[in-house]
């Protein structure tokens, strides 16, 4: 039986526009094993990860569990846990970090300030400070949601550990299984599908130089998915890689058309119209899924540049 991320290989369906929406990830360290629902299914309190996902709800905050790659055997509760708080948005990126011994102390974060782009209510509540570490990449694993993000995601994330890449996590969901393995670069908040270890490791090394590559990307997780695919477009059309030079400023419309301005750091502006493209034939979504479904797909249809007149006048 063919997976789903064999069948949307075959189908050679698009990436771009496809990347989860989180302004600002937050990410708690659990070891041990996931459900499918990892945050009220895993070694963590059910209580505590039904709380996090009410208080992140509405807020552009994503919650996620991280846990280092390898062996997942049961060992009880750790002692200490990693957590990180990033945000994404271009001109705001930033990446903190601290070490908890009591993950119920996240409740006391604001999380609405956290998904404005605000970072002292996590420097406050956890003690946290700037990641002074390399770029995070956060590879989705976690097999019980669906079985590519195993059979494809443990590997890529277990040779990028050992062969010695800086900041590598396992996360329990990004999204997108048809495109394992898949992956979350943080500062600057791109996702990646259908990449290996060496494609991962020039993503990594541009990140530190706050680049982003183009080939592969889904998208970046600040912008709704018509503003990942019509930044995308602008950045292939200029050949563009620095991180932080495009922003999304406004998108009109609603499904199945939009319109996205986008903004470039040196003042020029554009207007993408995007739209849902041809679905493919019907297939599971995923492994785990049923029913048949046809992904909305991303289609760009035209890019234009912006007279500096017009994008003063608003």
């Amino acid at each position: 039986m063919s997976t789903c991320s064999t069948v949307s290989w075959d189908l050679d369906e698009p990436v771009s526009g496809t990347a989860p929406v989180a302004r600002t990830w937050l990410l708690l360290e659990q070891p041990g094993p996931w459900g499918a629902k990892a945050l009220t299914a895993s070694h963590l309190e059910p209580a505590l990860g039904r709380a996090l996902e009410s208080a992140a709800k509405g807020t552009g905050v994503r919650v996620a569990l991280i846990r280092r790659p390898g062996r997942h055997a049961d060992r009880g509760t750790p002692t200490e846990r990693q957590v990180y708080a990033a945000h994404g948005v271009p001109g705001q990126v930033w990446v903190r970090s601290a070490t908890l011994t009591d993950p119920r102390r996240l409740l006391g974060l604001d999380f609405a300030a956290l998904g404005r782009g605000e970072h002292r209510t996590f420097d406050s509540a956890l003690g946290g400070g700037p990641h002074r570490g390399d770029p995070l990449a956060l590879v989705c694993t976690n097999g019980k949601r669906d079985r590519c993000c195993a059979l494809l995601g443990r590997p890529l994330a277990t040779e990028l550990a050992a062969s010695g890449a800086g900041g590598v996590w396992e996360v329990t969901h990004l999204g997108g299984h048809r495109f394992s393995p898949t992956v979350l670069v943080l500062p600057h908040g791109y996702v990646y599908g259908r990449v290996d270890a060496p494609a991962v490791k020039e993503i990594l090394a541009c990140a530190q130089e706050g680049r982003m590559v183009v080939e592969r990307c889904r998208g970046n997780s600040a912008w709704e998915r018509p503003g990942q695919a019509a930044e995308l477009a602008v950045r292939s059309a200029l050949g563009e890689d620095a991180a932080h030079t495009l922003r999304v400023v406004r998108t009109d419309g609603a499904a199945p058309r939009w319109e996205v301005t986008l903004a470039h750091s040196d003042g020029r502006h554009w207007r993408i119209s995007v739209a849902h493209g041809t679905p493919g034939p019907p297939r599971p979504e995923s492994c785990g899924a049923s029913v048949l479904g046809s992904p909305a797909r991303m289609e760009v249809l035209a890019v234009r540049e912006l007279p500096t007149a017009a994008t003063s006048a608003g």
